[in-house]
């Protein structure tokens, strides 16, 4: 999408980390512009005006006016972009000439709202595959992001990149079959009962009754004899 935002750049003629230090300490950030058919130039910018883009509503997507000091002034949007993974400071941006009149390929965002019946009535779980789908569309027509509703997702129902309502001359790029959202069946947990008989891990099994037939015909002959000092 298109924002009347105007970042300013100064061109830089030499490379290398030893130039990407002194434009640090500057408070500047390298980075190159390049596409629709004419050179690449390498310029330094203000990575506070390119972070204040990515945390904006049409993040990457957004398409701004690039002065370069002395030269051209062109819409261009950001490409890619390197970051610090500790301090998150922002090492190196690549930013790409936007032609207003030619199509252009983006992915843009995929919002869920609200709750499914398969959750709410058979308890099931909404999962959410794909977070983006990818479009064509003319530069002027981005749209911000797409949202779709899940309310009437039962469990094995899902909602496919087709069904997301694009509107205008956009086209969908991403494989229309690819699923977004789906409603799947809780896995119960299963525990197991011990058969009859079995011992549980780490028990010690009980030793059986042993019966001795020999030893109980002895104590039951021993009390038959007549006592001692005692007549029949």
């Amino acid at each position: 999408m298109r924002k009347e935002i105007t970042v300013s750049a100064e061109p830089r003629e030499s490379r290398g980390k030893n130039e990407a230090r002194r434009l640090r300490v500057k408070g500047l950030a390298p980075a190159v512009l390049y596409g629709s058919g004419s050179p690449a130039v390498a310029v330094s910018i203000s990575p506070k005006e390119i972070n204040r883009i990515l945390h904006s509503n049409t993040g990457h997507n957004t398409i701004f006016n690039l002065a370069v000091q002395g030269g051209e002034n062109t819409p261009a949007m950001i490409v890619d972009w390197q970051s610090d993974p500790v301090k998150e400071n922002l090492l190196h941006v690549d930013l790409k000439r936007i032609d207003l009149t030619k199509r252009i390929a983006v992915k843009v965002r995929v919002h869920t709202v609200g709750e499914p019946k398969g959750v709410k009535l058979q308890g099931g779980l909404l999962e959410v595959i794909t977070r983006e789908v990818e479009i064509e569309c003319l530069p002027d027509e981005i749209p911000e992001s797409y949202t779709v509703d899940v309310t009437e997702l039962m469990i094995g129902q899902n909602l496919r990149s087709s069904d997301i309502p694009l509107g205008g001359s956009v086209k969908l790029v991403s494989p229309p079959e690819q699923v977004v959202a789906h409603v799947v069946t809780l896995k119960a947990e299963v525990v197991e009962t011990p058969a009859e008989g079995a011992v549980a891990p780490g028990a010690t099994p009980a030793e059986p009754e042993v019966i001795k037939k020999g030893k109980k015909e002895e104590d039951e002959a021993e009390a038959e004899k007549p006592e001692k000092g005692k007549k029949k």
